[in-house]
């Protein structure tokens, strides 16, 4: 799944990206900024949280562009506007705080499916 940076999008399209992502991505992380260059230190810590069980087999989808669409969007599948947002096999986990308690007491590799 690619999206282009700076893409204005509507809340309409918003909405059909996040439902196309959380369907079709085992793993998907919606976030500040990209894989490569987080914009924010939920977002990095998400990311490498996610990183240690995953390597490259998780999708990210950058909201900066377009944050108040997508926080909408990502808000009906969660009940969230927080950013970072984190989904498995279509189910809500949680933001960076969730992924590290999970962490913490050894159950995010297996929430991840890498066990």
């Amino acid at each position: 799944m690619t999206f282009t940076p700076g893409e204005q999008l509507s809340a309409e399209e918003a909405a059909e990206r996040v439902d196309s992502a959380i369907e079709d991505e085992e793993v998907v992380l919606f976030m500040k900024g990209t894989s490569m260059m987080p914009q924010c230190g939920y977002s990095q810590r998400a990311l490498e949280l996610i990183g240690k069980h995953r390597s490259d087999e998780f999708e990210t989808v950058d909201v900066l562009d377009n944050l108040n669409a997508y926080r909408e969007a990502l808000s009906r599948h969660s009940g969230w506007e927080t950013i970072p947002q984190t989904f498995v096999h279509g189910e809500f986990i949680g933001g960076s705080d969730v992924l590290a308690e999970m962490e913490e007491r050894d159950e995010l590799g297996k929430t991840l499916r890498t066990e």
